[in-house]
């Protein structure tokens, strides 16, 4: 118990001692948190987002002609040997007739004289709504389009195309900024444990003579680290929630934003940021002590 109250003791001087440094390394630590951060809410929000508005994704296979039970049955097999799917809906022209006739509402009447098999019947394929099957759809589309008796296979492919396009941008300035908060975080607490041992490079020698062990004058830097990287990652959450909170307010007020599953970090999440970004410069710390001391 005592060797840890000498240990904290020894941890605060040194950051005390050098405070100005320590100051720019947390400021550095909680910015490079803060940027992966923020990435990495924009990409969780945007795969809630993705479900969401993948809620209503379907691909509509416009056929030549109504389809019989048995070829109902064959079409069903043929979609689900390509891929698995949600649910498979067959359309008859008098269905999509009523459809049609429900969405004008009021305005029905434009359809005096419309016959009410004027809408060809189709298929509705409700494909499983994962990051993987977006990527698919294309694929799937086109393989729906080869399938005897079809004319058209209708979907959303330009907002899938966008959507998927901005996951894997999002994909790579998370592996960047992620690079970025590994090189900082080491390189930056390495630095300020470093001028430490330069400033006591005496003292510590000192300490050695009179016998003091290893553990005892390594131990206070990596806590110095550990300390760092805590205190940094909790202050770059603390920013992130801070602007999130403020951006939620801000746009509170449209419905097309208001609607939309913006949700913060669970805790878990939290709590492995600040954990790694810990580790990281508990590992700067360790690195700089065994180069400086030969520990």
């Amino acid at each position: 118990m005592r060797f840890v109250y000498v240990v904290l003791r020894q941890t605060c001087r040194n950051m005390l001692h050098s405070w100005k440094s320590q100051c720019m390394t947390l400021l550095t630590v909680s910015l490079s948190v803060l940027i992966f951060s923020f990435f990495f809410l924009i990409y969780s929000n945007a795969l809630h987002i993705g479900e969401k508005l993948g809620d209503d994704l379907r691909l509509i296979v416009y056929l030549d002609e109504e389809a019989a039970p048995p070829l109902q049955e064959e079409y069903r097999h043929k979609i689900l040997k390509f891929d698995q799917v949600d649910r498979i809906e067959f359309v008859s022209s008098q269905q999509a007739y009523k459809r049609f006739e429900h969405m004008l509402g009021d305005n029905t009447d434009v359809l005096t004289g419309v016959p009410t098999d004027f809408l060809p019947p189709s298929i509705e394929v409700y494909p499983v709504r994962t990051l993987d099957s977006l990527s698919r759809i294309t694929r799937f589309s086109d393989y729906l389009q080869t399938l005897p008796g079809v004319l058209k296979v209708q979907y959303g492919k330009e907002w899938i195309d966008r959507f998927y396009a901005f996951i894997q941008l999002m994909r790579v300035i998370i592996i960047l900024s992620g690079a970025l908060l590994i090189m900082t975080t080491t390189f930056m607490v390495a630095h300020t444990i470093r001028l430490s041992l330069v400033s006591r490079q005496q003292e510590l020698e000192l300490l050695r003579l009179v016998g003091a062990t290893n553990n005892y004058i390594r131990t206070p830097f990596l806590f110095e680290g550990a300390l760092q990287g805590c205190i940094g990652a909790s202050c770059g959450i603390g920013a992130l929630l801070a602007l999130f909170n403020w951006i939620t307010l801000r746009f509170a007020g449209p419905e097309t934003i208001s609607q939309l599953p913006f949700i913060f970090f669970n805790w878990p999440i939290v709590c492995a940021i600040i954990g790694i970004s810990t580790l990281l410069c508990t590992f700067g710390s360790l690195s700089a002590i065994r180069r400086f001391l030969h520990l």
